[in-house]
């Protein structure tokens, strides 16, 4: 019961801001997390068993760009290793459509985060480089997007492509900032409500 109202004290929330940060189709499935579970660290489904192995750091920031922000949500989801979004089975909410490759943290009071999974592919008709999409949701505000996460050595990202990012939440271009213990180490900052439209 507990669960059942806290989700529409967030649906209440998410519509009453629905401006801040345009139109957003799935932004909603940043809500589906169960609150007994989450932590600032996640491993999502299909880590164990597929390669390159991700370990994705960082800390989320309030707009000033330097104190750390508690208790935000990030929502992370991917394609397989063959460029598809799988649901699990027994699949509900936008679990069918984002597939079973996402989690979700809470930033904790340094806002720090952690996510374990695995590098994904470019869609099959290679016309997207690979990426992570990320969902924010921090209290008091509507779940928004941020920018990707994208590989800077993925040769689909091209000149172009990176031309028209616009960096919301800071700039989603991530290297590898060391491989150890077979994961592939990666950083990004986040900033809320950087390039995000309407945010106050």
């Amino acid at each position: 019961m507990k669960y059942i109202l806290m989700l529409l004290v967030n649906l209440g929330s998410y519509f009453l801001h629905a401006q801040v940060g345009g139109r957003c189709e799935g932004c909603e499935a940043a809500l589906e997390y169960n609150p007994n579970l989450i932590s600032n660290v996640d491993i999502l489904p299909g880590f164990e068993q597929n390669e390159p192995k991700l370990i994705l750091t960082g800390t989320v920031f309030k707009k000033d760009g330097k104190t750390p922000a508690s208790d935000v949500v990030l929502y992370v989801y991917h394609t397989n290793r063959d460029g598809v979004y799988p649901p699990a089975p027994n699949a509900t909410g936008w679990g069918r459509r984002h597939g079973k490759h996402r989690g979700w943290i809470k930033t904790d009071k340094d806002g720090k985060y952690t996510f374990y999974t695995f590098r994904p592919a470019s869609y099959p008709n290679r016309d997207e480089p690979e990426h992570i999409h990320i969902t924010v949701k921090e209290p008091g505000v509507i779940p928004y997007y941020i920018d990707d996460y994208l590989f800077d050595d993925d040769p689909l990202l091209t000149s172009q492509k990176r031309q028209r990012l616009r960096n919301r939440g800071g700039v989603g271009i991530v290297k590898s900032t060391e491989f150890k213990d077979d994961l592939i180490h990666i950083k990004r900052d986040i900033i809320l409500g950087l390039n995000i439209p309407n945010y106050r």
